[in-house]
């Protein structure tokens, strides 16, 4: 017997148990892995991106309405404040992407870990949830708790935990799982080996009803990075992908570099594009026209693929438990007593810093309406 329950132990399931912690109740925390918060981890290996320092309604445009009051309640200046409180100093690089000083996730999560231990949360690791009880080391065992906070995770880097084989346990209304945040296939002709694994930066990227400025990455398996990422809902729903790669040059200004003798591939390069971003014109649109035809090309080249990268692939999911089945405090309707958070709801943001606040966002409020039902 314990007083509340937590199924799952990254970002959400911790900060529902703190909340609960904090309100005085004796928490457990079920982890199906042998560690905690492995995606977290997984995510700061290369900088750990803890949220978006912008204004409060262009931050909370990114989500779904419903989740609006959880980031008003705790938005990015919370999440800063948080890692402060953690001793992990923050700061804000240049587009507004906010990172521990440290840049990797570690440190803080050891930092958590304490004040958790602090607080007298319990972790158990290698406690897979079936449904009815729980799979351990030790043999089956059931677990009665008056709250229970489920916090999962969805469907996508299922090596780290998150394998969405709750949606078929838990019974109740979830809208099926799609990549997320994810790059496209494309298989390559020989010509493209010298390029793959190069950057292409500054290009402004579109599909559909979204655009994005960034850069991608011309990978063995296709193109992929922050700059797809981010039109990468237009992509999954089969949206064209159209690619301006100078976009800080009018299209008459290239015609005119253009002009004049030389190979096509010659004139590319003085027009400024990398020798990567040169391949991949020439892949995907050969025969190139000439003169003004190529330079309207270079402002707005289609780029055929074969869709999203596989549903275990992509760094986030859309999907998950529908938001028609959740009270305003993340409770079942079905199940009272027992609350969802984090990547098991029905929602997607792009990444950039959206989608760790958006976890821990929806953590805090259902650890603290799970508090206030069991108090």
């Amino acid at each position: 017997m314990t007083d509340a329950l937590v199924i799952g132990a990254g970002p959400a399931g911790l900060m529902a148990a703190e909340e609960m912690a904090r309100g005085g109740l004796s928490v457990l925390v079920a982890e199906q892995k042998p560690s905690v918060a492995r995606k977290f981890l997984m995510a700061g290996k290369s900088g750990l991106n803890l949220t978006k320092d912008e204004p409060a309604e262009t931050f909370r445009a990114q989500f779904p309405a419903w989740m609006h009051p959880m980031l008003a309640d705790f938005g990015p200046a919370g999440v800063m404040d948080w890692a402060r409180c953690l001793g992990q100093e923050v700061f804000t690089g240049s587009s507004g992407r906010v990172f521990p000083r440290a840049m990797k996730g570690s440190p803080l999560l050891r930092a958590w870990l304490t004040r958790l231990d602090g607080l007298g949360v319990r972790i158990e690791t290698r406690w897979r949830w079936t449904g009815a009880g729980f799979d351990t080391p030790g043999g089956p065992r059931r677990l009665e708790a008056p709250v229970q906070v489920l916090a999962m995770g969805g469907a996508s880097w299922s090596r780290l935990g998150s394998d969405g084989a709750w949606a078929a346990r838990l019974g109740v209304p979830v809208a099926p799982f799609q990549p997320a945040n994810m790059g496209v296939l494309r298989t390559w002709s020989a010509h493209m080996a010298p390029h793959l694994g190069q950057p292409i930066k500054g290009a402004r990227i579109r599909a559909g009803d979204l655009e994005a400025r960034g850069e991608f990455v011309l990978s063995a398996r296709g193109l992929e990075g922050g700059g797809i990422y981010a039109v990468s809902r237009a992509l999954r729903d089969g949206a064209p992908l159209i690619l301006d790669l100078l976009p800080d040059r009018s299209a008459a200004d290239i015609a005119a570099r253009l002009a004049g003798k030389g190979s096509i591939g010659n004139r590319l390069r003085k027009v400024g594009l990398s020798p990567a971003a040169t391949a991949l014109v020439q892949e995907v649109a050969r025969p190139l026209p000439d003169g003004a035809a190529l330079a309207a090309l270079l402002k707005a080249l289609p780029v055929p693929h074969d869709g999203p990268r596989p549903l275990d692939e992509a760094i986030s999911v859309a999907g998950g438990i529908r938001a028609e089945a959740l009270g305003p405090g993340l409770e079942l309707i079905d199940r009272p007593g027992t609350f969802a958070c984090g990547e098991m709801l029905d929602w997607e943001a792009p990444t950039g810093g959206y989608l760790l606040t958006g976890c821990l966002a929806t953590g805090r409020w259902a650890g603290r309406a799970a508090l206030r039902v069991r108090g």
